[in-house]
């Protein structure tokens, strides 16, 4: 098999990426707004935090609304198509909290 052709490799190119994973982790149950999920992710910087949301977008994995205000307001949610990650995610969820003695590890 090409490793372009590999389902792996795409999967991890559209999930890929050391803020993706958990932000559809926080998005998996309900909409969040950007200074939520800033909050959620206090190591991630707003550059990065953006970067991965507009990545998501663009691949139809999240859905980004901008309501019409002052000051203006963002939500995203996860999409129908974002949803069919729902057990690639729940089964690193389950590994983590399995291993997380093992990298010494207690909290996200």
């Amino acid at each position: 098999m090409d490793a372009g052709d590999c389902p792996v490799l795409l999967t991890t190119s559209i999930i890929g990426g050391k803020w993706k994973p958990l932000i559809l982790y926080y998005l998996e149950n309900r909409t969040r707004r950007f200074s939520e999920l800033n909050r959620l992710i206090p190591t991630s910087t707003k550059k990065m935090l953006t970067q991965q949301l507009r990545e998501l977008e663009r691949d139809a994995i999240i859905n980004r609304k901008v309501y019409a205000q002052v000051p203006p307001r963002v939500e995203y949610s996860i999409t129908r198509h974002g949803q069919s990650l729902r057990p690639i995610l729940r089964s690193m969820s389950a590994w983590g909290k399995k291993h997380r003695a093992r990298y010494g590890r207690t909290s996200a």
